[in-house]
């Protein structure tokens, strides 16, 4: 039998029988099972394709376990708390984990404690990085989202405090989930909330770009792959379905089924805890507190599947298999190192005990057009005569020469560009 493409895997706040379990999408048959403790709501997490991760409930430590090895717990991050949400970074280089109202982020790599960000002022319930790992965002009590930038948290710099990128602050009660859209810092972010509302925003900017105003509290969202549809849970047991390519121009709306492709699923008797949608947008996975996970035909709006838990389900996703998770004999690349609880020492620390840090791709993002270099360059040659910019003597002289000698040669990209698209556009057929 051939491994699967796609695997369903959820846990449930029981552990009477297994921790986490690995379900075949499409024919519901149990495939693995994972034993060791109990998974807390929103903190089951695989990291880079070798090991499964989730926070025990209502304890300070999370369960380690390498993903082919199900019946052994291979390690215990301790944490300083109790743990309310973990995520690892797409890439596998980061592991985010909300204790109380601060966010914990680890290197995976060395397992240094790289930063403790305390922006939230209540419980951090959610978090949730971009596809890209360039950027995460979390949620909590305080009604608060909060966007960051990861090269801007993990500056080496102790004396650095970050800040968000934005503050999404339009929800007035508590948020409980939120999901991460692709394109990376481009995405759309939605968040759910208890006020009944959920909100699609613009990650790049922090605009919001939509709210729609349920009759319940919304437990749980998601978006499919091509965000056509917006999938919500509710407190009541359904699942309200929204079309986002409605023509509809207003930012304010109210839900109502049946108008402009909003649907009802039906079929849970409690509230709904975890959405997850399959990689070609027709299964629908959710997790309730009715002790059952359901998969959906999200065309036909029909329950095609029943997956009977133990008690209240806590975490359920759809998610490519691992490579790893069907080779019982194969082992991760590299062994996880032991997690600190202290925020790693200063740069002069680290070379005194030998140790180097290389962190590849984090300060070489170029978002800057030709146009905003350009304006840059200008404004620093207005600025020649202002001491405190470029000094005095000949240093101000040969940095002017440098930044003339740089402008001329954008110019001459910019010429030749043009020369290009001209003699493109006017060449005969």
């Amino acid at each position: 039998m051939a491994a699967p493409l796609e695997v369903v895997v959820s846990s449930d706040s029981s552990s009477q029988l297994w921790n986490c379990t690995v379900f075949d999408l499409h024919s519901g048959s149990s495939l693995l099972s994972y034993r060791g403790g109990n998974s807390s709501a929103r903190t089951l997490t695989v990291l880079n394709g070798e090991y499964l991760l989730s926070a025990q409930l209502g304890k300070n430590f999370i369960n380690v376990w390498e993903i082919q090895r199900k019946d052994q717990l291979q390690q215990k991050i301790v944490c300083p708390g109790v743990v309310t949400c973990l995520t690892a970074s797409p890439n596998g280089l980061f592991l985010a984990t909300g204790v109380a109202e601060a966010i914990y982020l680890w290197e995976v790599s060395t397992g240094k404690l790289l930063s403790v960000l305390s922006r939230h002022y209540q419980d951090v319930t959610c978090v949730k990085f971009t596809d890209d790992s360039s950027h995460f965002v979390s949620g909590g009590r305080d009604n608060l989202a909060l966007v960051w930038s990861l090269s801007s948290v993990i500056q080496l710099d102790s004396n650095h405090v970050p800040e968000p990128r934005h503050v999404l602050s339009r929800h007035s009660l508590p948020i409980t989930d939120l999901h991460c859209g692709l394109m990376g810092p481009q995405a759309r972010v939605a968040t759910a909330s208890l006020d009944q509302t959920v909100k699609v925003w613009e990650l790049s900017s922090g605009e919001m770009l939509l709210s729609i105003l349920f009759d319940v509290a919304i437990m749980s969202v998601t978006l499919d792959p091509s965000e056509y549809f917006l999938f919500c849970g509710g407190s009541d047991g359904n699942i309200f379905q929204v079309s986002l390519c409605s023509q509809s121009v207003t930012r304010d709306k109210q839900f109502q089924s049946g108008d402009g492709g909003n649907q009802v699923f039906t079929g849970h008797r409690n509230l709904v805890t975890c959405l997850s949608v399959s990689m070609d947008g027709t299964l629908l996975l959710s997790g309730s507190h009715d002790e059952t996970a359901r998969l959906w035909d999200i065309q036909s709006k029909q329950s095609i599947r029943c997956l009977t838990h133990k008690g209240p389900v806590t975490n359920a996703v759809i998610m490519l298999a691992p490579a790893n998770m069907f080779l019982p004999d194969s082992r991760p690349s590299l062994p996880l190192p032991r997690f600190s609880r202290h925020v790693h020492g200063s740069e002069g620390d680290a070379s005194e005990s030998g140790e180097l840090c290389v962190r590849l791709g984090l300060y070489t993002q170029e978002d800057e057009t030709y146009l905003q270099k350009a304006a840059k360059l200008s404004s620093l040659m207005n600025a020649v005569t202002d001491k405190s910019v470029f000094g005095d003597g000949e240093n101000t002289k040969v940095r002017v020469a440098e930044l003339e000698e740089e402008v001329q040669t954008l110019k001459k990209v910019n010429k030749d560009l043009y020369d290009f698209s001209t003699q493109l556009l006017t060449k005969p057929a």
